[in-house]
């Protein structure tokens, strides 16, 4: 059975708000029968969407059940578990939540962060290889996705390390052997995919939500749980690795011990300050070594869209600053060879002549450069970017509001229009806001009125006025209420649309034929309804009788048809 994509979309609960486009820096959406999902070739994972979708639509792979199945299995399970546990798990010692993963049966837990600490020894040394260079971190799998999709030019920037994970997974292999299997736990997400790309190395990827609902299927209380000296991190604690999840938390093991050089280290999170820092890239050629410390979540890991934010990212980032330990000498030595090699996979884009985006937008009722108002409602920056979206079968038109509202409105006047009654709808001034040709020439045409009466006050118009300032003021709707009119009664219904708001009139002259043949209709469905009932009740007593009053009453309301009559009207002219 083929897996769900890491994200993915649950339908039924997609609502057609079109925020996950509005947050997805890349649009990576595409739009199908009002719904949307994530189109993993275009998709950096980076979780924005996730985290904006007001509905919970937008899901993330649970791989729990593998990461269980993993522990049944006979092999030595490590936990790799990211340095940011120290924020999401606050005023948890660490021996506790060790000694809790081993109660789920992980052999050993381990720091991820001892990975990172190796990415920056390898990482200083590559630096100090070639003079005058830029190099872009690694370690964000997000950002190197971006890069290889999105910026293919800034590719050969990037540094050819491994991640901290894999990195750390590698290192493990490299102490208990190549039997072992590995299960990250931590708040990113694009970690599924490096699972995906490298099984050889590491073997599920859980985020903390997942160790939190874990934990509680096993009433394991961290807060309660007594520790024993066994419970320690393996092989080794880590030390500077541990500030990797914070903002610029990867250059004490780069530079070294001396400060860091502002000109030489530049620390850059969020996907749009990234892409910022990547603009002038390819065009610099600086004097010195330049280092880009590049993560894809605002405040880097410790905010990754898996990560708790029941506090805020400065207590989170304050947290990790307290518990790393610095390092006695920096930089440190490569123990193991941890060179990555990162092939650009660039999404192709088409581009569209001026004509198609026209003749798209045109689709949408955007004729001119005024239409395009940008509103943004559809998810996309621009009118433009929209159409380019609906060229690429990535949007339908129906996710411009503006287009979605014209059509609404046409379609409410045709049938406004088109309706059998005189229809009036006013606004709380009681002025006219649309009424439909039967209204005009009912009443209208008898007071002079022009035809157009969009605007005009209702008084003026209808002597009965007085009745929609009492739905006005009451709430309380009229219904059939008649209404003598110079010749002819008016059936008149007066209901809210918007309360104390907008109200709407409807008016039936029933002393017209065709009025006069459906107020008898209206009867004599009545009486079969009734009879119908009484059949129900006594329906021993009336046998065979009950069924022919029922024919008979049928009868009288087929001769009574309009269609029939207007048949037999027309058989009758020449």
């Amino acid at each position: 059975m083929a897996k769900l994509n890491s994200i993915y979309t649950r339908q039924r609960e997609c609502q057609d708000c079109h925020k996950c486009i509005r947050e997805c820096p890349v649009k990576a959406i595409r739009v199908e029968d009002g719904y949307a999902r994530v189109v993993s070739e275009l998709c950096i994972m980076c979780g924005n969407c996730v985290l904006a979708c007001p509905h919970d639509a937008k899901q993330v792979r649970d791989d729990l059940p593998d990461a269980k199945a993993l522990l049944t299995s006979g092999r030595r399970v490590i936990a790799s578990l990211a340095p940011s546990f120290v924020a999401q798990f606050s005023g948890v010692h660490p021996a506790q939540l060790i000694h809790a993963l081993k109660r789920l049966g992980f052999f050993a837990v381990s720091e991820t962060a001892l990975g990172a600490q190796q990415v920056s020894a390898s990482s200083y040394a590559l630096m100090h290889s070639e003079p005058k260079q830029i190099w872009i971190s690694s370690a964000c799998p997000v950002v190197v996705d971006f890069i290889a999709k999105y910026h293919p030019e800034c590719q050969p920037h990037l540094s050819e390390v491994l991640s901290p994970l894999l990195t750390h997974c590698k290192m493990l292999r490299e102490h208990y052997g190549d039997d072992i299997a590995t299960v990250f736990i931590g708040p990113c997400i694009a970690k599924k995919k490096e699972a995906e790309q490298h099984p050889e190395l590491l073997d599920v990827v859980l985020t903390f939500e997942d160790l939190d609902r874990w934990l509680t299927e096993e009433k394991i209380h961290l807060e309660e749980i007594d520790p024993t000296p066994e419970d320690r991190f393996q092989p080794q604690e880590a030390q500077e690795g541990a500030l990797y999840p914070i903002d610029g938390g990867m250059v004490p093991g780069v530079a070294g011990n001396r400060e860091a050089n502002s000109l030489q280290f530049m620390s850059f999170s969020g996907i749009a300050n990234v892409e910022q820092a990547l603009k002038s890239i390819p065009e610099w050629h600086p004097e010195h070594n330049i280092f880009f410390e590049l993560t894809a979540c605002a405040g880097s890991c410790v905010n990754g869209p898996k990560a708790a934010r029941s506090t805020s990212v400065a207590r989170r980032r304050y947290d990790i600053l307290s518990y790393a330990k610095p390092a006695a000498r920096l930089p440190r030595k490569p123990s193991l060879g941890i060179a990555g090699h990162y092939d650009a996979a660039p999404v192709a884009r088409t581009e569209y002549s001026e004509l198609q985006l026209s003749e798209a937008m045109r689709t949408v009722g955007k004729y001119s450069a005024e239409d395009e108002l940008n509103c943004g409602g559809c998810g996309y920056d621009s009118c433009r970017d929209f159409a380019r979206a609906l060229l690429d079968h990535n949007a339908e038109r129906m996710m411009c509001a503006t287009y979605t509202r014209k059509l609404a409105q046409k379609k409410a006047n045709a049938l406004l229009q088109k309706m059998p009654s005189a229809v009036v709808i006013v606004n709380e001034d009681l002025k006219v806001i649309e009424s439909n040709e039967r209204f005009t020439r009912l009443f209208a045409t008898d007071t002079g009125q022009s035809t157009d009466l969009e605007g005009s006050a209702l008084g003026v118009v209808v002597p009965f006025s007085n009745l929609f300032k009492r739905v006005l003021e009451t709430g309380k709707d009229i219904v059939g209420h008649d209404i003598r009119y110079q010749r002819s009664i008016l059936n008149t219904s007066i209901f809210t649309i918007e309360p104390h708001a907008v109200m709407c009139g409807i008016f039936q002259d029933i002393t017209q034929p065709i009025f006069q043949k459906e107020q008898i209709i209206g009867r004599a469905r009545e009486v079969i309804q009734k009879n119908l009932k009484t059949v129900q009740q006594i329906a021993y007593l009336l046998g065979e009788n009950a069924a022919d009053s029922e024919i008979t009453l049928n009868s009288i309301v087929s001769s009574f048809s309009p269609e029939e009559a207007d048949d037999s009207d027309a058989a009758e002219k020449p």
